[in-house]
């Protein structure tokens, strides 16, 4: 029984899961909660109230209607692009963290704990956490089961008394319990600490009325001011302090829980200007915070003399790292007469990088960018990478080769006949990075500070699809107003857009391989997915003009379809 004249603690569980989003089992996480809470030692003293596929309004009405003590939402969230609510036509609708902040904020002396359970959303739970006193949310992917265990944890402990912090963690616990690694997924974010550490999250939060939650009626409605941002050339990687950078999960994340595994290696393959490269440097990143010692390898800054004889190429190699490492470069005292070249390379790091390293950080990882400049060069690929693998088989069992990761980063197949038993492209983790897709496009836009609408959008994506490169290059012209999507639209496939150098380098490549060019004749001139030789169609999608959809291809967008149509004379 409860206490007398005792109020009841409302739960409001609020869900959505928009048509254009993976189906969650959602139904199954809100009747575990609503089973537990009916058998719990307190369940007298809490009232559940269900909101379903619930629209921005809909999350500001229920709050305001239900005056609960725990607003706990399920469905999708996207990172720093918002959770996903769904608009008037079940579509996917992103809030930022500056929204729900704003909306929380007026309900700050009656929400005790807000749960976010949808991926990536301990950044809208650290904003919301500016004014409620505890917010739980998602630091990475959370699978189905895992967001349903948490919960149904969390609600256990709250229904036989304890403290949300207690609840907390026994919501940890039963994911752990039920066997599934992701028990250090949710993260409890409390005021007090937020409060205590001066973070600037509040000030950004507090920038924006709650009012932004609600759909704007009419482009006449006044913009929220975009906080100021660098914008950056278009060229080559990202930097890793770059606003512009788009994740793709759950790549990055995956990648980075591997690369601390002891003799991990890990395989990125993608068409040139994908993102690659600010794909590794941000591995490469996340090693040092893990107090990796880091190397990063261009193989295109190599002299071609280097490339002559295996020994002159693993001697470049070995003083290359040890000038990443800031290290002295000791080839006189390992590169000992007698021994094979692959052995002397392989010596300087056991006996010299990595016991060097030893005694402060213990661990080393390589990252080794543009590999495919090797590929030319097949008495010298085999025996390098057949190395690279050699190096990793000792990993397996060897201390002091656990201690070394390999990131290898390419755009081509690897058609170099290499010994299955000897190529590194074979083991390891491997991620064929894609482009992005619509959400992520839609939240690089936003970064631009362009306020566009849907059709806007869309538009832009029919000429470039997801290509990062050609995405970023259009944005940055826009952005900085000597272009209009207008303009845009019109002269992107033609040598006087912005894009001419780019289209005249793949025309060039093409009619110097006149089996190539042919091919990419058949696939422009098709409608449907077009069934090529796998060779052809390998080498097209390396240098990143088709994308594959099974066995066959189609051009990477539209961009090349009509360039090349009216470069190649295809009607």
């Amino acid at each position: 029984m409860s206490s007398p004249g005792r109020k009841k603690r409302t739960i409001l569980v609020l869900a959505a899961n928009p048509k254009n989003s993976t189906p969650l089992r959602l139904d199954e996480e809100v009747r575990e909660i609503d089973a537990g809470l009916r058998r719990a030692q307190k369940r007298e003293e809490f009232q559940l109230e269900q909101q379903w596929a619930v629209t921005p309004r809909d999350m500001q009405r229920a709050v305001l209607e239900f005056n609960p003590q725990i607003v706990h939402f399920s469905g999708h969230g996207v990172g720093e692009g918002g959770l996903a609510l769904e608009d008037e036509h079940g579509q996917a609708k992103l809030v930022s963290a500056k929204a729900l902040a704003g909306l929380f904020e007026l309900f700050m002396d009656q929400v005790e704990c807000v749960l976010l359970n949808a991926c990536y959303s301990e950044v809208q739970a650290q904003a919301i956490a500016c004014h409620i006193p505890y917010v739980i949310g998602m630091n990475q992917a959370v699978g189905d089961t895992a967001a349903k265990e948490f919960a149904v944890g969390f609600y256990d402990a709250l229904g036989v008394g304890k403290s949300i912090e207690f609840a907390y963690k026994l919501g940890c616990s039963s994911i752990r319990m039920a066997g599934i690694p992701e028990e250090l997924t949710p993260v409890l974010i409390k005021k007090s600490d937020i409060i205590a550490q001066g973070s600037d999250i509040c000030l950004l939060a507090t920038e924006v009325e709650a009012a932004v939650v609600l759909e704007p009626r009419s482009p006449s409605v006044v913009e929220v001011p975009v906080a100021p941002f660098c914008l950056d050339n278009p060229e080559g990687s990202v930097s890793l302090d770059s606003s512009f950078y788009i994740e793709r999960p759950p790549i990055e994340v995956d990648r980075y829980e591997t690369v601390v595994k002891p003799g991990a290696l890990i395989r990125v393959k993608a068409p040139r200007q994908m993102g690659k490269s600010s794909l590794l440097q941000r591995i490469l990143y996340h090693a040092r915070q893990q107090k990796h010692q880091t190397a990063y390898i261009n193989f295109q800054s190599a002299d071609a003399e280097f490339f002559t004889n295996i020994d002159l190429f693993l001697q470049w190699f070995c003083a290359s790292v040890s000038n990443e490492l800031n290290l002295d470069e000791r080839l006189d005292d390992y590169w000992k007469w007698g021994l094979g070249s692959k052995n002397k390379c392989t010596n300087y790091f056991q006996r010299y990088l990595l016991s060097t390293i030893a005694e402060t950080s213990e661990t080393l990882t390589l990252g080794l960018d543009e590999v495919d400049q090797i590929f030319q060069y097949p008495e010298i690929a085999q025996d390098f990478f057949g190395l690279l693998r050699a190096w990793h088989e000792r990993g397996k069992n060897e201390a002091a080769w656990k201690n070394l990761r390999l990131v290898i980063v390419h755009s081509q197949e690897v058609y170099i006949p290499l010994n299955i038993n000897q190529s590194p492209f074979n083991v390891g983790v491997p991620i064929d990075l894609p482009e992005l897709n619509q959400r992520q496009v839609t939240e690089l836009i936003k970064r631009h500070g362009l306020n566009w609408s849907i059709s806007e959008i869309e538009q832009l994506i029919g000429v470039v699809d997801g290509h990062p490169y050609l995405l970023r290059k259009a944005l940055y012209e826009i952005t900085r107003g000597s272009l209009t999507l207008e303009k845009f639209l019109q002269v992107a496939p033609t040598e006087e857009g912005l894009y001419g150098d780019h289209l005249r380098r793949h025309l060039f490549n093409l009619k110097e391989n006149p089996c190539l060019e042919g091919a990419m004749k058949e696939v422009i001139a098709s409608n449907v997915p077009v069934r090529l030789e796998p060779s052809q169609a390998f080498k097209l999608r390396s240098m990143g003009l088709v994308k594959l959809r099974g066995n066959d291809v189609i051009p990477l967008c539209n961009l090349y379809r009509i360039y090349f149509c009216d470069r190649l004379g295809v009607h």
